[in-house]
């Protein structure tokens, strides 16, 4: 497929890491004192994520296995734990008001569904940095990137591959993050690729993919789109890409069934709803287990 990228040479080379709203991660060499513990060792219960392949717990290890030439050079998938973006660090966790039922009046930074959401897994970060230069229309994108890159980070889809531009991707040129990760998993494991959870800072969002990683050898790419207003954007290498989820395929229900609720439930939902609004972190205390 061909990659009409525009002229690279007229977009220039001056990249800078330190973009706003985005880290490296933990590439340097150096702690980051902004960086969140390891939920190896952390005592906060909002670090803490096993995930779901473990071989501390004989449940096997998922693998990202790169070009050796590769290695050292780009920024490594890491536990999710590690990308948490800047809005959520910086937000404390207590409004100083009262909620309606008289307990503090919480941010999201104390909702631990969704820093579970944000602990899940791994993520699979930018290896170089970018510039993408995206005009009005939305469609002719620019892309550049240092000349000594050893690959080309990202590629160009046909937007028939999408449909465009019939709705909803009337003004969209689909692209593909290029990956130098394989992924390997135990038999019976298939990994979620998916936009990194609850990441609303980034200008992008790539397409959710469930693959037979087990099965399936090849580098799984990461087509996206560009959902950012139109500008002049750098991604600094470490910017986070997708969140990746190895499932278990015989863990996953395969049958459903709906029905009308017994007194029993109701009463069971009654109690367990006055708790949630009357009882403080209730939810961590009883009804929450680690990942």
């Amino acid at each position: 497929m061909s990659n009409e990228t525009g002229d690279n040479a007229s977009l220039g080379y001056s990249f800078s890491l330190g973009a706003p709203g985005y880290r490296t991660g933990p590439q340097t060499a150096s702690p980051d004192p902004a960086t969140p513990p390891d939920p190896a060792t952390s005592s906060d219960p909002a670090t803490q994520s096993a995930g779901p392949v473990d071989a501390a717990e004989g449940r096997g290890e998922i693998e990202f296995v790169c070009d050796p030439a590769l290695k050292g050079l780009i920024p490594e998938p890491e536990r999710a734990s590690r990308f948490l973006p800047d809005w959520f660090r910086s937000m404390q966790r207590d409004m100083g008001m009262p909620d309606p039922n008289g307990l503090p009046g919480l941010t999201v930074k104390a909702c631990l569904p969704v820093t579970d959401a944000f602990t899940l897994g791994w993520i699979i970060p930018l290896p170089f940095t970018v510039r993408i230069l995206v005009p009005e229309d939305r469609v002719n994108i620019q892309m550049g990137w240092a000349e000594d890159v050893p690959f080309q980070p990202v590629e160009q889809h046909h937007p028939g591959q999408i449909g465009a531009p019939a709705a909803p991707f009337a003004q969209t040129m689909p692209l593909k993050w290029m990956n130098p990760w394989q992924i390997r998993v135990p038999d019976g494991y298939s990994v979620l690729f998916t936009p990194p959870f609850n990441h609303f800072q980034l200008p992008f969002t790539c397409f959710t993919g469930l693959v037979d990683c087990d099965r399936f050898k090849p580098r799984i790419n990461f087509p996206f789109a560009w959902t950012g207003a139109p500008g002049d954007y750098t991604l600094p290498a470490g910017t986070p890409l997708v969140q990746v989820v190895p499932i278990q395929r015989t863990s996953l229900p395969t049958g459903h069934t709906v029905r009308a609720s017994s007194e029993v439930e109701q009463r069971e939902l009654a109690d367990a709803t006055d708790r949630k609004f009357n009882e403080e972190s209730v939810y961590r205390r009883e009804w929450r287990e680690r990942k």
